[in-house]
């Protein structure tokens, strides 16, 4: 699958969208696991975008390879990362309904 490439104002929307939303996923330190993989995808099916809660005390170079280690993994895109959160997102199987 192909992913879109988003504006600056597309991912400050998602953003937006992404600071009330609780977190769906939390990766923890053995890394993104294939458990982890299958749920982080199957939320993204359902909602398009997904805040990921880093639990295993990882500082802020591993969480940067994490994020883009699971970019690939699981063909989405990062959109924003703060701290011990990310957001991730993918266009739905109908297209993108959140941009």
């Amino acid at each position: 699958m192909s992913l879109p490439i988003l504006n600056g104002a597309q991912k400050t929307k998602l953003r937006g969208l992404g600071q009330t939303l609780p977190d769906a996923v939390w990766l923890g330190h053995e890394g993104p696991t294939p458990a982890f993989v299958t749920e982080l995808t199957r939320q993204l099916d359902a909602r398009e975008l997904v805040k990921l809660r880093f639990t295993g005390g990882q500082d802020r170079h591993e969480r940067a390879a994490l994020c883009t280690q699971i970019e690939q993994t699981v063909t989405c895109l990062c959109v924003g990362s703060v701290g011990h959160t990310a957001l991730f997102w993918r266009p739905g199987p109908d297209g993108p309904k959140l941009l």
